[in-house]
Parts: structure tokens; sequence; C-alpha cells
């Protein structure tokens, strides 16, 4: 028994850090991250990834991330995200969409 104990208490740490914030959605450290899970594990394509990660994750305790203009949608996609992710069209199409979806809200 307490070897049991003990090992649900070392564990702990594990499986509390990887919870769902309070919207249900997995929070990310970073916006690269969100979107290599997203293009890599989930296989969405890369606009419909920047729009999910802009969206629906936290990252970095904030959400949404990608800011409220077009503008400054893509200004922080060059900030967060690598070069070679996605280029100029797809940022700037996927900026369109995630404005015009956080308009909705």
């Amino acid at each position: 028994m307490k070897l049991s104990l003990l090992a649900v208490l070392v564990s702990a740490p594990l499986w509390v850090g990887c919870k769902d914030d309070a919207t249900g959605n997995e929070p990310f450290d970073t916006y690269q991250l969100c979107f290599d899970d997203h293009t890599e594990v989930e296989m969405l394509m890369v606009k419909e990834a920047i729009v999910v990660c802009c969206l629906e994750h936290p990252i970095g305790g904030v959400m949404p991330v990608c800011k409220a203009t077009v503008s400054e949608c893509i200004n922080f996609l060059t900030a967060n995200l690598k070069q070679t992710s996605a280029n100029t069209v797809e940022v700037m199409e996927a900026c369109a969409d995630y404005i015009d979806q956080l308009e909705m809200m």
C-alpha cells in the first residue's frame, strides 16, 4: 500500500501538468508546439492548424493568442512560427480565417 501511494505521489505532477485547461482544450507552452501537434500528429492542413491553435488552445496561458487584427496575427505568427512551417499565403489566409471566426465568437 505504501509503495502504491508513493507511486501516485511521485507521478502526480506528471499527469496534473498534462490536464486540459478550463475550456477543455489542451494548453501548449509555445505556438510552435501547438502547430506541430496539429500538423504532425493530427495531420491537419497548415491553414487549419494555424486557425485551431490561434482560437482553441491556450498558448503560454493566453487564449486566443493571435491578437485582434489580421496584421497583428501575421506579426504574431512571424515571431512564433518557424519560417519553414507555413508560407506567406498560408499565413495570410489563415489569419483572415482566424479573424472571421474570432468575430463570430
